[in-house]
């Protein structure tokens, strides 16, 4: 986010609204308070919250020491909230002032704080009645888990309700649910509609037979396959059963062939394995909270030596892309994830799929892939080998409390410089946080400006010379080199185009400060003008220091 002057006087001259409020927080200003502000305004269709200003017109620019992490503060809510809301640091008359931009909801769906949807009302911020959350949410059509069905109790599993009840009384502490009845528990989650099972409890609770007569494309189909050859897979199972009853069942049968992969980087070995726990059971709770069910197809799960294959009926979600999944949710299935996040299993919207690409970097393997996604099935591919173990200890020599502050498109960011790929905008917003913590370094400025991992860390990774390739050449050797250039051509002088020659990595306008500085002491002189002009020096001149 780029806010120009212009733009800036206009939110000045503003009223506040809906999508714009403005914060004196000369000091500081309470965490709690913004994150349930950015949730109001998002519920509102976006816009901005500006700290450093006076609220009452004419407004004052006292700026604000508010926050004075961004970065950080864009983790802590995007940890919080689900979503990702960049903060920018504008500079006004000298005043810092800090624009945080909220973007819209998604149709719908609403935001909430710890359970709280909120709206703006003149200067508070209240919640929104039942009637304003089912308008919203009826933006998307109905929800297909909320329908109630002809099934009955008899139609679920004793087990898999007494796991649900377990996980929702940790989650929440509520030991009163030790004592309803299966029926009362499932009326209490809203799983129950008129002593009938809604399709969100056949999916979660379901019996072979219950599911096999009244939702039958509630399954998973599991395939190990020890080649790419078509053909009968090596080994196959057909899970039909409620969600509670078979998740830790799946993940027994994949760990059975999850080879670990040991790795020695100086004194230290790594055995890593193939299959992360923690990303394949989010992987397969996405796969089952976000598929079709109007769909008659099962999700299949297709296990090979090093990836994992997960492809589920129904595309992604209206307004969800490969490019803004990471950062935006819209459930398909509001009441089978209302009921996932009783039981603790989804703590907040877009959990999951940032756990899969952090953990995949920690490990140095590729991130989720979704290519071969189409409108009838969303496509997974997660795979498993170790790319560069190295990197693993770069990570450890961050150390805990620096990653423990790290959102997800800062590991992102930090992936994109160690392989060498390109940074899109969003990643390049997290630079100037990775640099000053001292995870990255920068050379050159604006559009010509290179990035590469910090020499600390290339040296913890026991690569000093990867760094002196990607850094080149310090200040002081650079000046050398053009001073000793021009000092062997003295008698007819260097065009600007040999000293070009002489440093190709820097840019020219770099090549031109040095030469600046160069004059600046007296070492060297131009005879011509502009791009005429050649450069002479004194031979008889000491050449200048090494700092």
């Amino acid at each position: 986010m780029n806010t120009t002057p212009e733009q800036f006087t206009r939110w000045l001259d503003s009223p506040e609204g809906p999508n714009l409020e403005f914060k004196a927080a000369s000091q500081s200003y309470d965490f709690e308070k913004l994150a349930r502000y950015c949730v109001a305004l998002a519920n509102e269709s976006g816009g901005q919250i500006i700290l450093g200003v006076t609220d009452k017109r004419p407004r004052s620019v006292p700026g604000t020491s508010a926050f004075h992490d961004p970065g950080r503060t864009e983790g802590d809510l995007h940890r919080e909230l689900g979503h990702r809301i960049p903060l920018e640091e504008y500079v006004h008359q000298e005043k810092r002032v800090l624009i945080i931009h909220v973007p819209a909801r998604l149709p719908g769906t609403a935001w909430h704080y710890r359970g709280s949807f909120l709206k703006r009302a003149g200067e508070d911020l209240v919640p929104m009645d039942a009637a304003e959350l089912s308008r919203l949410f009826s933006e998307a059509g109905p929800d297909y888990s909320a329908e109630p069905t002809n099934a009955s109790m008899a139609d679920l599993s004793p087990e898999a309700i007494a796991e649900f009840r377990r996980r929702w009384m940790r989650k929440t502490g509520n030991l009163r649910l030790e004592h309803l009845s299966d029926e009362e528990l499932l009326r209490d989650a809203e799983l129950l509609v008129d002593g009938h099972p809604v399709i969100a409890a056949l999916i979660l609770f379901g019996t072979h037979p219950g599911l096999g007569r009244h939702l039958a494309q509630a399954e998973i189909v599991f395939e190990y396959r020890s080649s790419e050859a078509s053909g009968p897979a090596a080994d196959r199972e057909e899970y039909r059963q409620g969600f509670f009853s078979i998740l830790d069942a799946l993940w027994t049968r994949i760990n059975l062939r999850n080879d670990r992969q040991s790795y020695q980087q100086d004194l230290f070995r790594y055995d890593i394995p193939t299959f992360d726990e923690v990303s394949i059971r989010e992987a397969l709770l996405n796969a089952v909270a976000h598929r079709d069910y109007r769909l008659g197809g099962s999700v299949f799960v297709r296990q090979y030596a090093r990836r994992l294959e997960i492809v589920s009926p129904g595309g992604f979600p209206p307004g969800i892309t490969p490019e803004n999944i990471v950062d935006q949710q819209n459930p398909r299935n509001r009441r089978l994830a209302e009921a996932l996040a009783k039981a603790g299993l989804v703590e907040r919207s877009g959990q999951g799929l940032n756990l899969m690409i952090e953990n995949a970097i920690k490990h140095t393997k590729p991130l989720p892939d979704f290519s071969g996604t189409a409108s009838h099935e969303v496509r997974l591919t997660m795979a498993g080998t170790v790319q560069n173990p190295a990197f693993i200890r770069y990570l450890q020599r961050l150390g805990d409390e620096r990653l423990a502050r790290f959102s997800t498109q800062d590991y992102m960011a930090l992936d994109a410089i160690q392989r060498g790929a390109a940074l899109p905008p969003p990643l390049q917003e997290r630079l100037p946080v990775l640099i000053h913590i001292g995870a990255v370094e920068s050379m050159g400025r604006g559009k010509s400006a290179r990035y590469f991992l910090s020499r600390e860390m290339y040296e913890a990774m026991g690569e000093p010379g990867t760094y002196t390739r990607h850094k080149g050449l310090d200040h002081a050797t650079n000046k050398a080199l053009l001073l000793q250039h021009i000092r062997t051509n003295a008698r007819l002088g260097s065009p600007f185009s040999d000293l070009r020659q002489v440093l190709p990595a820097l840019p020219d306008r770099q090549i031109r400060w040095i030469i600046g500085q160069l004059r600046e002491e007296g070492l060297v002189f131009p005879v011509g003008i502009n791009r005429w002009a050649r450069w002479h020096s004194d031979a008889h001149t000491d050449p200048p220091q090494r700092q």
